[in-house]
């Protein structure tokens, strides 16, 4: 899954005509990194993904279904793409089939005890997403207004601006609809 995640980032480069050197100057993401992991030499993070969609326009979860080898209507948990943040150990699972034309996803979200990212900017600018806490407690900090969630909170908006995700001391795991312009 990480090395199709990987040749769809480069795929998604050279689509666009674009150098390492324009791309890193568009996502402020250094040359020497998107080098390494162009060659897959380090694994990308949720901060460095969140960083390309944004450049790329897209959110997250369709860039990893775009990764997923056999697109289906019905996909078993067990067959559900799994990601992992090397760096926090934030997990993501595509419980929606990967598709293309639809316009709403589910994602499941496990972030560790005390675990944070942080979002310099929405992948898609406007796309509305359902944030539901399943269990753990988390402080979801939304254009610099925190949200305080447990379990069983919802919170609903449009994605404009920066982003951050705190875990509280039990982790949090949450799904999250979200829903393109």
């Amino acid at each position: 899954m990480e090395e199709r995640l990987v040749q769809r980032l480069a795929g998604l480069r050279e689509a666009r005509g674009w150098s390492l050197e324009e791309l890193a100057a568009a996502s402020g993401i250094s040359r020497a990194t998107l080098s390494r992991l162009e060659r897959g030499e380090s694994s990308p993070t949720a901060a460095l993904l969140g960083k390309l969609c944004a450049v790329y326009g897209m959110p997250m979860s369709r860039l990893i279904a775009e990764a997923e080898a056999q697109p289906a209507q019905l996909i078993r948990q067990s067959e559900q793409a799994e990601w992992r943040d090397p760096e926090t150990g934030f997990v993501r699972r595509m419980v929606s089939p990967p598709a293309r034309g639809f316009g709403a996803e589910l994602i499941e979200g496990r972030l560790p005890a005390g675990a944070v990212i942080d979002y310099e900017q929405p992948p898609v600018r406007g796309m509305e997403q359902h944030l539901w806490l399943l269990d753990g407690l988390l402080d979801y900090t939304l254009e610099g207004k925190v949200y305080h969630l447990q379990p069983g909170d919802c919170l609903r908006f449009h994605l404009f601006g920066p982003t951050r995700f705190s875990a509280g001391p039990d982790g949090a795991h949450y799904l999250i609809a979200i829903c393109e312009p």
